[in-house]
């Protein structure tokens, strides 16, 4: 207890023993005003410690202790490379994080100095599994293992329009990159003046995700095909051009405020190990155009808003050059692409863990983002049925609490719909002690900042300290004048 609450508290003690005296000599209107008079002054002692001192006397000091953070995804889609970010709080000089299979054996592995390092690793089937992490130091002791739980998913295929005016080695590689990504192609390529070679979807494309062309092809239309081109991307497709064959810049400062100059033979790795070319004709945009680019990262992929739509103007070739040594390399190269044109796949609904760890024995939230109903949860060992429940802190989600007796893989699914299950695993309870402990001090930090910001927002709403003074005033001089009759 602080020192202005004990004053206060004897203030009031006082208060009440001189009201206690005043009636008994039957002065009850002395009595009430004595206790009028030690309230106040009671009261206006203690506010000033009551909004902030002691919540920020509750909030966690900053902890001494070794911690680690852990950062992957949990869900992956086939075909997109897995990466694991694991950061110290104690940097280390020399230490290695290695990722290993269920078996042990280790699939990627990178040597760090510092607080922090990353690896990756493509994996080659879709299937839940549960992997490993290890971090040793630099004689090779394991410092700390524990459980990366991933669950890989056949994604639906992606539907890609694609129009090329040349046949070229790169539209060739990227048409089997996205084959074999199992993405269901309209595909056409003019050969000649009257001689078009076509690619007829497996299923019926209605509207694609994704409209692919050559520069070439973007030349060579009338004025109203390329209207309708663009009106796609308008309502939203994304549009992404592959420069390396652009000959006539008129036409794209004119239809796209694009302009572009010829620029000398030159070559960059947008990923160690990827050699690629530049195109020949290169944007040159001033920085208050629509036309936008990341000189650092990205100076080869110009992009703009298009409506709803995007429009990508992706400047470098000669990819087809690692399709057969470097196939893996190329397709996460392009994988980055698409994720910078926008490309987002429609799903009526998205399945959400919003905890970084849930362990058994412990409260945990399953969330459905577009989506509503009834849940049924089963594990070895648990078999629970929830309701999904809209949040105010979650406004696009519907969540459900839960409970898992113990650890691994928790199927969730509803209990109607077409919706597919989807996977939340479970960690045990000696699983990363420090992961673990370090959660738990930002879960701390977390509530002691909502404590701070509740008491403030209360404090404000409390007696203000000039009525407690008034108060605390009125009721001693009014004591004072009866005293003095």
């Amino acid at each position: 207890m602080s020192g202005a609450l004990l004053i206060a508290g004897v203030v009031g003690l006082i208060g009440a023993v001189s009201a206690m005296l005043y009636l008994r000599a039957r002065q009850r209107i002395n009595a009430a005003l004595v206790l009028l008079a030690a309230a106040g002054l009671a009261l206006l002692i203690a506010e000033p410690t009551m909004p902030g001192e002691r919540a920020q006397a509750s909030a966690p000091a900053p902890s001494s202790e070794p911690g680690i953070q852990l950062d992957f995804p949990r869900q992956l889609a086939l075909g997109r490379t897995f990466s694991l970010t694991l950061k110290r709080s104690q940097p280390l000089a020399s230490w290695r994080l290695q990722l290993l299979d269920e078996n042990g054996s280790l699939l990627a592995q990178t040597s760090a100095s510092g607080a922090e390092a990353s690896v990756s690793w493509l994996p080659p089937v879709a299937e839940a599994m549960v992997l490993q992490a290890r971090v040793l130091d630099a004689a090779g002791k394991p410092l700390e293992q524990g459980p990366v739980p991933l669950d890989v998913q056949e994604s639906a295929p992606l539907q890609v329009r694609g129009r090329f005016g040349a046949p070229s080695f790169d539209a060739q590689a990227l048409n089997q990159l996205l084959l074999a990504s199992g993405a269901n192609l309209d595909w056409q390529l003019t050969l000649g003046k009257t001689v078009t070679r076509a690619e007829t979807p497996r299923s019926a494309m209605a509207t694609p995700e994704l409209i692919l062309i050559d520069a070439a092809h973007f030349e060579s239309l009338a004025a109203s095909a390329r209207q309708a081109l663009l009106a796609h991307v308008e309502q939203g497709v994304p549009l992404v051009v592959l420069a390396g064959n652009a000959r006539d810049a008129g036409v794209w400062s004119r239809e796209l405020q694009l302009p572009l100059a010829p620029q000398g033979p030159a070559t960059l790795q947008p990923l160690p190990g990827l050699e690629l070319s530049f195109a020949a004709l290169r944007p040159s945009i001033s920085a208050r155009g629509a036309w936008r680019a990341n000189a650092t990262d990205r100076p080869w992929l110009w992009q703009r808003r298009w409506q709803h739509g995007r429009i990508v103007w992706l400047g470098l070739t000669d990819w087809h050059r690692h399709a057969i040594s470097s196939p893996q390399l190329l397709g996460s190269w392009w994988q980055s692409v698409l994720d910078q044109a926008g490309l987002r796949q429609q799903r009526e609904a998205q399945w959400v863990f919003p905890d970084a760890m849930p362990r058994a024995g412990e409260r945990t939230v399953v969330c459905l983002r577009g989506g509503a109903g009834e849940l049924a949860a089963e594990a070895p060992a648990d078999r629970v049925r929830l309701q999904l429940q809209r949040r105010a802190d979650r406004a696009d989600d519907a969540c459900a609490a839960l409970w898992p007796r113990s650890a691994g893989w928790l199927v969730i699914a509803p209990a109607e719909g077409k919706l597919a299950a989807a996977r939340m695993y479970v960690f045990g309870k000696d699983a990363w002690p420090q992961w673990q402990q370090a959660i738990k001090r930002e879960a701390a930090v977390v509530q002691a900042a909502d404590l701070a910001r509740a008491v403030s927002q209360s404090a404000a709403a409390s007696v203000p300290a000039w009525l407690l003074g008034l108060l605390f005033g009125l009721g001693a001089l009014a004591l004072w004048w009866r005293e003095r009759r």
